[in-house]
């Protein structure tokens, strides 16, 4: 059995959804397989005047569907401790260190730290300059913090972000969590691509036409609409998770499969992406807005009907755009991205279109036309690959036929698939950033979508909507069409044609 991690996780915001939904059963998942065994203990902080036990309990229905054995949940629950704490007052992280320090001697953490900050990023710079002036980090072991989306709204508020923790914090401390990228079939991309010469070989623009990246929820926005107000699809979707799965797609091979090979070769994929004109931004990506609709006999809300939603919002619920990179492997080769909510189905997918052959050798023979050749990455909900290729239809006469080369994890194997923070959690006790943002990858995210966003404010046209349960709007389908391109996955079409929609 592999040894167990020795750590003090600190969790700020340890009552909040986002806590219960996935960090303590990732911790869970973790004890369960002996990642964490005797010398860990979990400090749960947030506002509310909660006991010891009153946390467990919380703690413990939130695992209730991963527990085999009442008496190993008994004693994993024994290891978290509350805190009843306010973040902007001093006096209370001297509270956290003396209980910190009495766990570290309890458990024999060995000085090792984690920090979650599972709550606003106005609090991310106050908390950390904390933890220093209170000598709550100590330098006696690893000490690593790690924290969530959205880091900043703009370059600018990203980069006042950033310097407030690298006052505090290493580039190498930092972990920022793009819970996308702990997918096993994010990680796969690489393997797909490196592993196979077969796909390296033509992963170029000699042989490929286009690429199309999907991110479409059918849930609309439930209780997030407060926060969705602040943010729209281009900030919540396109900068983070569909910038850092494409730059996985675009980069050069690393010389060696670690971090910092991993990294700089996906920040120079970033950096050689067209930074569009506020122009051209407006002719390269387009937004849409969801209205009622009907979907198999079922009636949905439009977004301006959503709870905490203004009546005469502007905010957009689906972005889609194309990005260009001026490199030698991809010069030509446009990169079509598209994110929303109430879209017709939830599906996580990356579209690698290749080239027809110039000259259809079948052309005498055969009237049917060849399909393209598409590579698809499936990432969620389920996980796998497949390709489209051109066969012969059996019988008299030459008839092509298009056929699809699939594979998709069966059902055991998604069951013993690392839920996404788990992995990401142990990630963190290994000092691995692999699959976590850097400030460089952000940075650049950030300077590509914001010329997006001042030309979207600053354009007075009226919001393109699309029927809830829908693709999104007329305007993301030009967006190809006008390229002579349209996209891979159109799943409306099989609707239609069963009268669901």
């Amino acid at each position: 059995m592999q040894e167990s991690k020795a750590v003090l996780f600190t969790i700020f915001g340890a009552t909040g959804d986002l806590a219960k939904r996935k960090l303590y059963p990732s911790l869970f998942r973790l004890y369960k397989k002996g990642e964490l065994a005797e010398n860990f203990a979990v400090i749960g902080t947030a506002r509310r005047e909660w006991t010891n036990e009153f946390y467990r309990e919380i703690v413990l229905d939130s695992i209730e569907d991963l527990i085999s054995s009442k008496s190993a949940a008994d004693e994993f629950i024994n290891h978290f401790y509350y805190q009843s704490h306010n973040v902007t007052d001093a006096a209370h992280y001297v509270t956290l260190k003396t209980l910190g320090e009495e766990l570290k001697t309890t458990y024999k953490t060995a000085g090792n730290q984690v920090f979650f900050l599972a709550m606003a990023p106005q609090f991310f710079g106050t908390i950390a300059e904390h933890l220093k002036s209170e000598n709550i980090l100590t330098g006696e072991g690893f000490e690593r913090i790690v924290i969530e989306k959205p880091f900043g709204n703009s370059y600018d508020t990203a980069k006042a972000l950033n310097d407030s923790l690298s006052k505090v914090f290493t580039e190498e401390q930092i972990f920022r969590i793009d819970h996308y990228l702990g997918k096993e079939m994010i990680q796969a991309v690489s393997a797909v691509r490196f592993a196979n010469p077969i796909f390296e070989s033509l992963w170029n623009n000699r042989h490929i036409d286009n690429v199309q990246i999907t991110f479409a929820e059918f849930i609309g926005v439930e209780d997030r609409g407060g926060y969705y107000e602040t943010s729209g699809a281009l900030k919540d979707m396109i900068q983070n998770h569909v910038l850092q799965v494409l730059s996985l797609i675009a980069m050069e091979k690393p010389e060696k499969f670690d971090e910092a090979h991993i990294v700089k070769e996906k920040v120079k994929a970033l950096k050689a992406m067209r930074q569009y004109t506020p122009k051209e931004a407006l002719d390269n990506f387009v937004r849409g807005q969801y209205i009622a609709g009907k979907f198999d006999g079922e009636t949905y809300l439009g977004y301006r009907e959503e709870d905490s939603v203004s009546p005469e919002s502007r905010t957009e619920t689906f972005a889609a755009g194309k990005f260009l990179i001026d490199n030698a492997r991809w010069s030509g080769v446009p990169f079509y991205v598209r994110s929303g909510k109430r879209m017709t189905e939830k599906g996580t997918r990356i579209n690698i279109v290749f080239k027809q052959d110039a000259e259809n050798l079948f052309a005498d023979n055969c009237s049917d036309k060849p399909v393209q050749n598409v590579l698809t990455i499936y990432i969620q909900p389920t996980e796998g690959f497949s390709l489209s290729v051109n066969g012969k239809t059996a019988g008299q006469g030459f008839h092509l036929e298009p056929l699809r080369l699939s594979f998709r994890h069966d059902s055991e194997f998604l069951g013993n698939s690392p839920e996404a923070y788990e992995k990401l959690f142990l990630d963190v006790l290994n000092g691995d950033g692999t699959n976590f943002s850097h400030w460089e990858e952000a940075a650049r995210a950030w300077e590509l979508i914001d010329v997006v966003r001042k030309a979207w404010d600053e354009d007075q046209n009226n919001l393109p909507t699309y029927a809830a349960r829908t693709m999104g709007p007329k305007a993301a389908f030009d967006l190809l069409e006008k390229d002579g391109k349209h996209w891979a996955w159109e799943p409306d079409l099989w609707y239609v044609e069963h009268g669901k929609l």
